[in-house]
């Protein structure tokens, strides 16, 4: 039977869930996820989880935040002034943006704390700090 090795490209179906219990990602009702193992396409723990499993074969495994979205990073949160924030732009606290690098890049960012001076936004990969739990099967190798 044919062995998962780096290089590969599966197809697998999976579903995330925090400490909580509370899925935060899923392939149920949507086509399996696909990539090529070991190319940097998916988390690292996930991608390390993989070598030396068989198509059909199921797995369950946690990930630390070092492989995964990585710590949280204090410095990914900035104050902005609130008069600089345009009076259309949402501003609830959970509310996900997208501000523009100098370079004209997209970079997503979370409004975390909102005062009557200042917007607090958070840079973080939503999981960052978080260990993940993934629960997952092997569909095809190709």
């Amino acid at each position: 039977m044919t062995q998962v090795k780096p290089g590969d490209k599966v197809r697998i179906h999976y579903t995330g869930t925090l400490a909580d219990g509370s899925v935060f990602d899923s392939s149920e009702g949507r086509d399996p996820l696909e990539f090529t193992v070991g190319s940097g396409q998916i988390i690292p723990g996930l991608d390390a989880a993989l070598p030396g499993m068989s198509e059909g074969e199921e797995k369950t495994v946690t990930i630390a935040p070092e492989q995964a979205y990585g710590p949280v990073n204090p410095d990914a949160r900035h104050a902005v002034p609130r008069n600089q924030v345009p009076d259309n732009i949402p501003l609830e606290v959970g509310t996900m943006l997208e501000l523009r690098t100098p370079e004209g890049q997209a970079m997503p960012v979370q409004v975390v704390e909102v005062t009557e001076d200042q917007v607090t936004l958070d840079a973080n990969h939503p999981l960052a700090g978080k260990e993940l739990t993934f629960a997952f099967s092997i569909v095809e190798i190709a």
